[in-house]
């Protein structure tokens, strides 16, 4: 951390235009951050073989594969030109029509995912109209199937590349952004706190650039050099940055976003803007320009539709499956904890659940029977702040319940709660009934079911603070989404193999 003490005030540089001088016709100078170059080459290929692996396998599998294709036994070269070069072609053509290659989808979030689904209809869609356009018979079977596996298989490719990307960015530092955050230093510091929290999706502030002058930045701890009264686009050069990401207030004073969208034109400098609207998610946010004037409408959370009721659908299912699988798992460790402390292998607590509605949450009991009474000598030992108890090295928890919560498998008999309906597989965990009053903010929480899992984590669990829990939480509540879901059990598989936070 560094603390700011001074700073070389310089009279601001005027811009290098104001969005005159610059032909409309003069190429604009390359962006500075050009990762995504070789990212997206590859993910070409990947896709192009991925759709070749699909229709090999197609046609090795179905006997009738050549049909519509005249003299494709005697002379089958117009069958494999179509099959293995001007199909996977066409994907790729779609694929980006769709795109499916655009950079500020790759690498995070579900919309590249979405988007190549959207390329796969589309490829399925094209194949159909030409095949009744030219009265083609194809073989349905054979279609189907290679369309199919080449959209799982875009896909597998799609998180293979994922993978390997957030690995260069967490452990190299590569293949990211060198922002340069522009605001207040308040607003500045809590961009920097969200865009670092996740370090796969590549954003790496080097500096900040404050706007309310360097007076109330003296003497306060930052954990980049601080900045003030200097030409931004000369600042971004010096510390080799390659975005700029204007915060809060700073992006609402009148004309001065303009003029700097103005001064970036041809640079190679990206500009984004973090506004003061906080914690709404992308699929709530819709622009409505009236005039000239860009309005952000904002709706209202999604707490019921097919949605909701496809959540509840996958939840029972999931839960009564798991339940029949893990039968021996279930065994397995109940006698392990019967051999390590004799006692019930169960552990049931009051939870407060959906609309404040109180049940008891299951769990393999991870700590000797007389836990409860030790917990008064221990309080002032608590390591984390808000309505949780907890300790990296609690002497109450025995050593095979400490493989059971490092490894979450003493969460898993809550299964039990989710086939019962008074919990979800993904939302806010349940906290106990008799830990407070659920007051102000924490109360939204209830306005979704508790979940096994959630936002909070597969985002640092037990590392977090209870501030920054319930805003994670709060945050899910607002933009819950099926697919939202989805990704975060993906995350959880991860988070639960690295047993982070968990203790």
């Amino acid at each position: 951390m560094r603390h700011v003490d001074s700073f070389e005030i310089q009279p601001p540089t005027p811009p290098s235009h104001n969005g005159v001088p610059r032909s409309a016709w003069a190429r604009a100078r390359r962006r500075v951050s050009r990762w995504h170059r070789p990212y997206i080459l590859a993910l070409l290929l990947l896709d192009f073989a991925a759709v070749v692996l699909a229709d090999w396998i197609a046609q090795e599998a179905f006997g009738q594969a050549r049909a519509g294709f005249y003299n494709a036994q005697a002379d089958p070269t117009w069958f494999y030109t179509v099959v293995f070069v001007l199909v996977p072609l066409g994907w790729l053509v779609l694929l980006w029509g769709n795109r499916a290659y655009d950079r500020r989808y790759l690498g995070l979030g579900p919309e590249e995912y979405k988007r190549v689904i959207r390329g796969g209809v589309a490829v399925a869609a094209t194949v159909s109209f030409v095949a009744f356009a030219t009265k083609t018979d194809l073989s349905r079977y054979t279609v189907g199937f290679a369309l199919a596996g080449a959209l799982v298989l875009v896909l597998f490719g799609r998180i293979a590349a994922r993978f390997v990307l957030h690995n260069m960015r967490s452990r190299a530092g590569q293949a990211g952004h060198r922002m340069v955050l522009v605001g207040t230093l308040p607003e500045c510091l809590e961009v920097y706190v969200a865009v670092t929290r996740n370090p796969s999706a590549g954003l790496v502030p080097v500096a900040i650039h404050i706007t309310d002058g360097y007076a109330a930045a003296r003497g306060i701890e930052t954990p980049v050099p601080v900045y003030a009264g200097r030409d931004v686009l000369a600042l971004v050069r010096e510390v080799g940055g390659d975005t700029i990401a204007v915060c809060g207030s700073a992006s609402a004073e009148p004309g001065e976003l303009r003029r700097l969208a103005w001064q970036l034109e041809g640079s190679g400098v990206d500009l984004v803007v973090a506004p003061q609207l906080t914690d709404i998610a992308g699929p709530r946010v819709h622009i409505r320009p009236i005039e000239g004037l860009p309005l952000l409408h904002v709706e209202e959370p999604t707490l019921s539709g097919p949605a909701l009721l496809a959540k509840n659908l996958l939840d029972r299912v999931a839960a009564g499956l798991g339940l029949l699988m893990l039968v021996p798992v279930f065994l397995a460790i109940g006698l392990a904890i019967r051999l390590s402390d004799p006692g019930p292998v169960f552990f049931r607590q009051p939870r407060v659940g959906h609309e404040g509605r109180t049940f008891r949450v299951w769990k393999f009991r991870t700590m000797y029977v007389n836990a409860e009474e030790r917990l008064a000598g221990l309080v002032d030992q608590n390591e984390t702040d808000g309505m949780l108890f907890k300790m990296k090295q609690d002497p109450r928890v025995f050593p095979v319940g400490r493989f059971l919560r490092a490894s979450s498998l003493d969460e898993l008999p809550q299964l039990i709660n989710v086939l019962w309906g008074e919990m979800s597989l993904v939302g806010p965990r349940p906290l106990p009934a008799d830990d407070g009053d659920f007051l102000g903010d924490v109360r939204r929480r209830l306005l979704v079911r508790p979940g096994m899992t959630g936002l909070w984590q597969v985002s640092g669990r037990s590392d977090l603070s209870w501030d920054e829990s319930v805003r994670l939480d709060l945050y899910y509540v607002d933009n819950w989404s099926l697919a939202y879901d989805l990704s975060i059990l993906w995350r959880t598989v991860g988070v639960v193999l690295a047993r982070k936070g968990a203790y």
